[in-house]
C-alpha cells in the first residue's frame, strides 16, 4: 500500500519550516531528499567499515569491497544490465555523458563526423559534446521540437547521415516533463548501426528502466536525483562498446601494470574509474535504490503522474498562466508526461513568482533549468518549475496553487 504519511516520516526535513511556514518542496528534479535509511547506512558505514576499497588484504577494507560491488550489483538489477562489469560509477549524470562523449569521440569519430541531440537537452548533454567538436571538428546537431514538446518521429531520419556516429537523447525533459520515444529511436538509430546515449536522470527516480529491452548503448543517471547521495552517479554501457573506448582518465585503481615504457588498463569497469571511489556514496545509492524498490516503481510512477495532471488541472484556473510541454492527457499510444510542470503568468518575471512563493514555503526553481536553447526556442528567458517525488501531496499542490494566486493578486 501507498502510505504517503509513513513515507513522509522518512524524510524528517518535509517537517521543518521556512519563514514560518511549513515547508512545500517542490523542486525534485534539481535534486530530491534523502530518507533516513540512506543517512543511516553511510554513516554506519563511516563509523564502522571505512577502508579503501579492492586495495587492502584487511578486514575492513575486504568488507568496504563487498558494500561497494554489492552496490554495483544493485544498480545492475535496477536497470537490468546484463553484468555488473556494464556499471561505471562516476560523480553523476554529467561526468558519465562527459565520459561517453571523450572517450568515444577519441576512438570512433573523425573531423566532420555528427553527434545528434534534440532540442530540449540539458547543458551537461550539450556542452560536453560541444568541447569534443572544439577539440576533434565534429559537428553537433540538434533535433527541433514541435510546438507542444515533442520530437517528431517522422522527422528525425531528415536528421540522420552517413556521417551521424551517436544519437543522445533524454529519456526525460527536465523542463517540459516530456517523456521522449526512445525506445523507437533507438530502433531507427540501430538499423543505420548508429549507437544511442540516454540521459536518464530524469526517469530512473520516476519510471522502471530496463537497458536490455530499451537496447542502449549507453545510460547515464544521478544518485542525487533518486533520494541518494550527491557526487554518485551510473554510466551503463553494453560490454562491446565499453571494451572498445579508452579511459577517460589516468590513476590508481584503472590500471593492470604501470612501467616507463608502457601502461596496461584494468578490465571491465575499473578501467573507467581512476582513483578512490565514493564507496561510502554508493553504498548509499544502492539503499535508496532498495528504498524505491520496497515502495515499488510502479507505485511511485503511479502516484507522481496524478500529482501532475492534477497540478496541471488545477493551475489552469488562473488566468494568464502558460505551461510549457505536452498535457498528460494528450491523446497518445504512451505516457508522455512526467512529474515536471514549468509555466510562466503573464508578464510577471519567472524570479519574482519564484521568489514570493520562497516567503510562502514553496520551494520550486526558477530560470533557464540549464536548458537555454530550448528557452531560445520557447521564446522565453526561463519559466517557473514545479517538479515532484514520491513524497508529495495533493494538499501541496493545492498549497502551490494557492500561493499563486497571491503572488498574482500582487500584480
Amino acid at each position: 500500500m501507498f502510505d504517503i504519511q509513513k513515507i513522509r516520516e522518512d524524510f524528517p526535513i518535509l517537517q521543518r519550516e521556512v519563514y514560518g511556514r511549513p515547508l512545500v518542496y517542490l523542486d525534485n528534479a534539481a535534486t530530491t531528499q534523502k530518507p533516513l535509511c540512506v543517512l543511516d547506512a553511510m554513516r554506519d558505514e563511516y563509523l564502522n567499515v571505512n577502508a579503501n576499497v579492492h586495495r587492502g588484504v584487511h578486514y575492513l577494507s575486504q568488507q568496504a569491497t563487498d558494500l561497494h560491488e554489492a552496490a554495483r550489483e544493485t544498480v545492475r538489477a535496477f536497470i537490468n544490465a546484463r553484468k555488473t562489469e556494464e556499471i561505471v560509477f562516476t560523480r553523476g549524470t554529467t561526468e558519465a555523458i562527459n565520459l561517453v562523449a571523450s572517450s568515444f569521440c577519441e576512438s570512433q569519430m573523425q573531423p566532420g563526423d555528427e553527434i545528434l541531440v534534440t532540442e530540449m537537452e540539458h547543458h551537461s548533454n550539450i556542452v560536453s559534446w560541444q568541447l569534443q567538436a572544439m577539440k576533434r571538428g565534429i559537428v553537433v546537431k540538434h533535433l527541433p521540437i514541435t510546438d507542444d514538446g515533442l520530437l517528431d518521429l517522422e522527422n528525425i531520419t531528415n536528421y540522420l547521415t552517413p556521417n551521424t556516429k551517436i544519437i543522445s537523447i533524454a529519456h526525460v525533459s527536465n523542463v517540459l516533463g516530456t517523456i521522449n520515444p526512445v525506445a523507437d529511436i533507438i530502433r531507427i538509430a540501430h538499423e543505420r548501426g548508429i549507437p544511442v546515449l540516454i540521459d536518464a536522470a530524469q526517469s530512473a527516480p520516476h519510471m522502471k528502466i530496463d537497458v536490455q529491452a530499451l537496447d542502449c548503448d549507453f545510460l547515464a543517471l544521478s544518485g542525487h536525483k533518486m533520494y541518494g547521495p550527491t557526487g554518485i552517479g551510473v554510466l551503463y554501457g553494453k560490454e562491446e562498446w565499453l571494451e572498445k573506448l579508452p579511459p577517460y582518465q589516468g590513476g590508481g585503481e584503472m590500471i593492470d601494470k604501470v612501467t616507463w615504457e608502457k601502461t596496461t588498463f584494468e578490465r571491465l569497469p575499473f578501467k573507467f574509474e581512476a582513483g578512490t571511489p565514493d564507496y561510502v556514496a554508493t553504498h548509499g545509492l544502492a539503499t535508496a535504490i532498495k528504498y524505491m524498490e520496497g515502495i515499488g516503481l510502479s507505485n511511485i510512477e503511479a502516484h507522481e503522474k496524478e500529482l501532475t495532471s492534477y497540478c496541471m488541472e488545477q493551475l489552469q484556473d488562473i488566468e494568464g498562466l502558460t505551461i510549457y510541454g505536452p498535457s498528460p492527457n494528450t491523446h497518445h499510444p504512451s505516457p508522455i508526461k512526467d512529474a515536471v510542470v514549468s509555466f510562466n503568468v503573464g508578464d510577471i518575471h519567472h524570479l519574482d513568482i519564484g521568489t514570493l512563493l520562497d516567503r510562502l514555503g514553496i520551494a520550486v526553481r526558477t530560470g533557464h533549468h540549464c536548458a537555454q536553447p530550448l528557452m531560445d526556442r520557447l521564446g522565453i528567458s526561463g519559466t517557473v518549475r514545479a517538479s515532484f517525488a514520491l513524497y508529495n501531496t495533493r494538499e501541496e499542490v493545492d498549497a502551490l496553487v494557492n500561493g499563486l494566486r497571491r503572488v498574482v493578486q500582487m500584480f
